[in-house]
């Protein structure tokens, strides 16, 4: 693997490089493409959890306590996160996309801040946070209008919110308890976010648009994503089995570096502004 060390001088020069010498890549992204937005994630430059892992579903379904926790976070949460613009990173693939050296981008993000940047060959690969569905009757809704009900059902309720990722907040004890969670409109069924939870498969269509995607890319391109979550890294497992380049691009240690032909350390968004448009323009003037 090509090793571009963090603070080495032009270390976006390999990158330029690679991505100039692809016509056809697969981008996959995670949630160091939104920090600098204001998302904050959930793993460290090493890979592991700087907080406790996210909610498993079979506890948001069976124990109205963790029910009620989450969406009181959520509701918290939510000001900050729909207010998030996209950044450096989101508009930087966004021009690739243009340039028309990007077929796919899958990104493991619920903030759909790569859409809003411009870009339209994604897939969400862990769904959206701004769509919400009844998991009693299937009924769907958009989490605008969810935040609206929780608002009318808790007047006066406070909490003094710390962001946290995906919408999430950190409050107080006391404030859960206070707080009421919201049901179906029509059924009275428990609300969820369409976005995967831990313990949750990613659904098959999806999975399958993401695979057919990549059979037909000549490499790969992992930027902000410590791979540590298996619906993210079997692509990079998929792709080096199939023989297709490898580069990653993120700030510390990610799972798949020893499959990477191609590593560069660093702020997501500030490397692929340079190395995209620098890789785009070189493709534009081949023949």
């Amino acid at each position: 693997m090509g090793m571009i060390e963090p603070g080495a001088e032009r270390r976006d020069d390999g990158l330029h490089r690679w991505m100039a010498s692809h016509r056809r890549v697969f981008a996959l992204t995670g949630a160091g493409c939104s920090t600098a937005s204001g998302i904050p994630d959930y793993r460290d430059d090493q890979g592991e959890w700087k907080r406790r892992p996210p909610v498993m579903i079979q506890a948001f379904r069976a124990e109205e306590a963790v029910y009620r926790r989450y969406w009181a976070r959520a509701f918290a949460g939510w000001g900050r996160f729909s207010a998030a613009s996209p950044g450096t990173a989101h508009r930087a693939f966004a021009a690739w996309e243009a340039a028309g050296t990007l077929i796919r981008l899958v990104t493991q993000n619920v903030d759909g801040l790569h859409q809003r940047a411009g870009s339209r060959a994604v897939i969400d690969l862990h769904g959206r946070l701004d769509d919400v569905v009844c998991l009693g009757c299937g009924e769907r809704t958009s989490r605008t209008a969810v935040q609206v009900v929780m608002t009318d059902a808790n007047q006066g309720w406070q909490a003094v919110a710390a962001p946290a990722p995906d919408g999430d907040a950190d409050i107080d004890a006391a404030a859960v308890d206070a707080f009421a969670a919201p049901r179906c409109g029509q059924c009275g069924g428990l609300l969820k976010p369409d976005v995967v939870f831990f313990g949750e498969n990613v659904p098959v269509e999806r999975y399958e648009a993401a695979k057919a995607a990549l059979a037909d890319a000549d490499a790969l391109l992992v930027a902000g994503s410590s791979l540590m979550v298996y619906s993210g890294f079997r692509f990079v497992r998929q792709a080096h089995e199939a023989g297709l380049p490898i580069a990653i691009v993120n700030r510390g240690r990610t799972r798949g570096d020893d499959l990477a032909d191609l590593k560069v350390e660093g702020d997501v968004g500030s490397l692929l502004t340079g190395a995209i448009a620098a890789g785009a323009s070189a493709n534009e003037s081949r023949p």
